[in-house]
């Protein structure tokens, strides 16, 4: 395999464990109080697209602007102060730059979520390419269309693209963009389906071992 394209929320930070908190107990009731949403409807989804989804399906009680302004409000606190790096990533990365092999971060968080991240953990520069849904014209996941893209902006076939995912949304996505896909199992997302996946792992370390395996 030529790339690693790593996701962000669940993977390279921990953040996914308090974005469904915040989601379950308060972003969800206050939009679509009288429905009981399963969070891996949306999971991996872009934020905006999301309020979307849930007008769409189940009618939205509060305007697209309060909406916005709660995912960043949370997302402040969440990626400043709470989100945790995943063990070993530093060493990881520098491992794959050591062996000619390009990596991206792609992600449905809007630029200044991901700017967030990569200031606090200290990892600017640490990717060859940064990608948020926000720069492409086209679906939000499980549509494959940020992993084509990111493939393309790297300058790697997308089937020599390996992709770290740990939502059902993102999993599938990265499968239909025909890339090798690495599901990272949290308990955040419970048992959702993980079969597009040709790897499964559960552990910081297994990824780890996972990823540098398939990128000899």
């Amino acid at each position: 395999m030529a790339a690693v394209l790593f996701d962000m929320d669940g993977v390279l930070v921990n953040s996914e464990d308090y974005w469904v908190d915040v989601e379950r107990a308060e972003i969800f009731p206050a939009t679509v109080p009288d429905a009981d949403v399963d969070l891996a409807e949306t999971s991996g989804m872009n934020f905006r697209e999301i309020y979307d989804y849930l007008d769409a399906e189940y009618g939205a009680a509060i305007s697209r602007e309060e909406f916005v302004q709660r995912f960043d409000e949370a997302a402040e606190e969440i990626y400043t102060e709470r989100a945790e790096l995943l063990d070993g990533l530093h060493d990881l990365l520098a491992e794959l730059d050591d062996r000619g092999v390009p990596t991206a971060l792609v992600s449905s968080s809007p630029h200044d979520w991901i700017d967030m991240v990569t200031e606090r953990f200290d990892l600017e520069g640490s990717f060859d390419r940064v990608v948020s849904a926000d720069d492409i014209d086209g679906a939000s996941k499980p549509a494959p269309d940020v992993f084509a893209y990111a493939a393309d902006e790297i300058g790697v076939p997308a089937d020599e693209c390996i992709v770290v995912e740990d939502s059902a949304n993102g999993i599938e996505a990265a499968a239909r963009a025909g890339t090798v896909v690495v599901a990272y199992r949290i308990d955040a997302h419970g048992d959702i389906d993980r079969s597009p996946a040709d790897e499964i792992v559960d552990s910081p370390a297994a990824l780890r071992d996972c990823v540098l395996e398939l990128a000899r």
